[in-house]
């Protein structure tokens, strides 16, 4: 049981350099893998989910060395990985399990990747049935983990995805790379490019038509190792920011986070509500970033539907509590993906908002959110259901409240943000009394 920070006196102030991007620091360290040379990773996340993804890249014949956040992976190319010795387990990694999904596919040999009690209750046949397409063979458990992947050779495909995610497209990709003829991947709505960024910037041959959706992978490169800095996490960065938005007197200053243009959502929608956010863009020959001043400001609700999503999808807990703030109703609609995600996040949302007296109502895809009522605290025990997201969100929340809040599986953290409480005391004043 973890005692939460409740309000600061005179706000959150001061800078912070949060830690690196986790999607990011999975793929660097699955392409270095398939690259050859040595590849050197530098601001690498070191949370469970990241450590996951390592760890089965090591047992699947990859040398990689760790000194704190610097990651060295001598490359091993497309079809130098190994069969490893016993099944991957990938704890709670939901990126890692899809995308090696789809690395494996095209190996010479079967592995076996298993999870954790959450992990194994996500959908796994959303990557399956695609690969499928190329003639990959992947046995799943009901739809579930574990599934087993028999490595085959593939072929090219074209592939119309039927959900918006880059966890699935980037397993197609991977997929794609070792196939023998080239493939296209036809997406509902654009997604996180950063698989497809991290790639070329390695030698690969991957195109993005005008319309944004239409990737065209080229098979069979030789990508060569490189050295990737993986820039500051908006999705971590996103706590913080929502955090400066909704406590009276705050202003911070988050240093060189990650500015991909399909990783923004979060940002555009707290100017859509009146969110007071400076932008300093830096020069970066990789990723885009910059650094974010964020002020106190008075919000105003916000509608999102479908469109607005899957440049959201992870900040969404962070909506809710942003519209729990605002004076007004806020819809949110087209959300269906959070009821699949580390626990149905509509429902883990609600629930402890409700904890607070959030007026917020659940629907099928999405919530209905009235910020214009007051907050009346239910209870002082809260619970993270063992999703980090929810865990970091209800901490934000409690910044608003003067009475001390408990927060049950607090170590759910852990797999996205091990830092999490030390980075938010940095922001407090010197004289405020932490728990």
């Amino acid at each position: 049981m973890k005692t939460l920070i409740t309000r600061p006196a005179r706000g959150l102030h001061g800078s912070l350099t949060v830690p690196g991007d986790k999607s990011i620091s999975h793929r660097s360290l699955m392409i270095g893998a398939i690259s050859h040379g040595m590849t050197t990773i530098q601001h690498f996340l070191p949370a469970a989910d990241c450590l996951s993804t390592l760890t089965a890249l090591q047992q699947v014949g990859v040398q990689i060395t760790r000194q704190a956040t610097t990651v060295q992976v001598q490359g091993r190319g497309l079809t130098g990985l190994i069969a490893p010795k016993k099944a991957l387990q990938m704890g709670n990694a939901g990126t890692a399990t899809r995308l090696l999904m789809g690395l494996l596919a095209g190996q010479a040999f079967d592995s076996t990747l298993i999870g954790d009690a959450s992990l194994s209750q996500r959908p796994m046949a959303r990557v399956s049935e695609p690969l499928q397409t190329m003639g990959a063979e992947l046995t799943l458990t009901d739809g579930h983990l574990p599934v087993t992947i028999h490595g085959r050779p593939l072929q090219g495909t074209h592939y119309d995805m039927t959900v918006a995610s880059a966890q699935v497209k980037s397993a197609l990709i991977l997929a794609a790379l070792q196939a023998k003829t080239p493939s296209t991947i036809v997406e509902q709505l654009p997604t996180r490019d950063h698989t497809e960024r991290l790639l070329n910037a390695f030698g690969a041959k991957i195109t993005t038509a005008v319309d944004h959706r239409t990737i065209t992978v080229q098979p069979q490169p030789q990508l060569q190792g490189q050295t990737v800095t993986v820039p500051g996490d908006l999705s971590s960065a996103a706590f913080f920011i929502t955090a400066a938005s909704i406590v009276p007197g705050s202003k911070i200053t988050l240093k060189r986070v990650g500015l991909n243009p399909t990783r923004t959502g979060l940002l555009d929608v707290l100017a859509r509500m009146g969110g007071k956010i400076e932008i300093e863009r830096l020069q970066n020959p990789g990723e885009p970033l910059g650094n974010l001043t964020v002020t106190a400001a008075k919000l105003q609700p916000i509608d999102l539907t479908a469109a607005d999503i899957p440049a959201v999808i992870d900040e969404l807990p962070l909506v809710a509590l942003l519209a729990a703030t605002a004076d007004g109703v806020s819809h949110i609609s087209g959300a269906g993906e959070l009821r699949v995600k580390e626990t149905d996040r509509i429902s883990t949302i609600c629930t402890e908002l409700r904890k607070l007296g959030v007026a917020i109502t659940a629907q099928p895809d999405g919530f209905i959110i009235d910020g214009r009522q007051p907050w009346r605290l239910q209870t002082t025990q809260m619970d993270s259901h063992g999703d980090h997201r929810i865990g970091m969100m209800v901490a934000i929340a409690a910044l608003r409240l003067t009475t001390s809040l408990q927060l049950a599986q607090a170590t759910a953290i852990n797999i996205s943000y091990p830092t999490f409480f030390e980075d938010l005391r940095q922001l407090l004043p010197a004289t405020e009394v932490l728990a």
